[in-house]
């Protein structure tokens, strides 16, 4: 089986080289890797004065604008760069933790699933808070999720992360791939739309990744609003779906677990974080109500609103 992996790509630093180097000894050969990257003045900046053409033959990088970039078309963008069976979608800040990620990836990838998705471990700098959002969003136990699902588990039934997923891509075809304008969300939504059309989707708990952020409550509120936007943005899949109940979860989870490992102290701190998050969240739902000047000032992505 042929297998591409595809990493939308900016501001590069050495972290790449690590990827790279990582995917390059997986126990299932990759056939490609493509970067999407967006501004090549970075890239060369980080290429520069290096033998990077020699050493990454499989390698194929593809540069765009700023403006040009999208969560949803550039993605997409890279897939028809591709004609591998299985293609992986990967951000360049995860790090394989070890050599058979693809392989407890492609095995997921059973005769009823769309795209399976790995477990996101937090790295050695995660802050206590960050290390349990980890575990709670990414346990230790597989999972496969179904439409049958959506009573029981809500819209966490359509949870997917291309932080790294690997997609079938002749269901990918079908399905008319990662929407084309995105400002967050491109795999969320692709998953809903695979769910609706009878597909399940596959939560890999054996294929693992490094990934974590340590972001401050202003940098959660920006991600916030744009989460919130994207589901604002599609009624057809989220309209009904509360995503504040997931929330209510982990803050019930996580101020057990902070009770109970005697760190009580950052329980204060916990709840203005959530306060952020919540409020970024119901300003990027309600972003049609708010004038374009403070739009601006809080999302992630000025150029989505030109």
């Amino acid at each position: 089986m042929k297998i591409d992996v595809i990493v939308p790509v900016y501001k590069p630093d050495r972290e790449l080289f690590a990827l790279l180097d990582s995917l390059n000894k997986q126990t299932l050969p990759v056939n490609q890797i493509i970067l999407m990257n967006t501004e090549e003045k970075y890239f060369e900046l980080l290429t520069y004065g290096t033998s990077f053409p020699e050493k990454y033959k499989n390698v194929k990088v593809f540069h765009l604008s700023k403006r040009e970039f999208d969560h949803g078309k550039t993605r997409h963008t890279g897939v028809l760069k591709s004609d591998a069976e299985v293609f992986v979608m990967m951000t360049q800040d995860a790090l394989p933790a070890d050599s058979y990620l693809l392989e407890k990836l492609v095995a997921a990838l059973e005769e009823d699933v769309a795209v399976a998705y790995a477990r996101q471990l937090p790295t050695e700098e995660c802050s206590t808070l960050e290390r349990f959002t980890r575990e709670f969003n990414y346990p230790g136990k597989s999972m496969k999720k179904s439409a049958a699902d959506l009573e029981r588990l809500g819209i966490k039934t359509y949870f997917c992360s291309n932080v790294c997923a690997a997609y079938k891509r002749d269901v990918y075809d079908r399905q008319g791939g990662f929407v084309k304008r995105a400002i967050f969300n491109e795999d969320m939504i692709y998953a809903a739309g695979a769910v609706k059309a009878g597909y399940c989707i596959a939560y890999e708990a054996d294929a693992k990744v490094y990934h974590s952020h340590n972001y401050t409550n202003i940098q959660q509120l920006h991600r916030n609003f744009d989460l919130g936007v994207s589901q604002a943005e599609h009624p057809e899949i989220f309209k009904g779906l509360r995503s504040e109940s997931e929330g209510k979860k982990l803050v019930k989870a996580a101020t057990e677990y902070l009770w109970q490992n005697h760190k009580a102290f950052k329980i204060p701190y916990f709840y203005l974080q959530c306060a952020f998050k919540y409020l970024g969240y119901l300003l990027g739902k309600h972003y049609k109500k708010l004038p374009r000047k403070l739009i601006l000032k809080i999302t992630t992505n000025k150029d989505y609103w030109c």
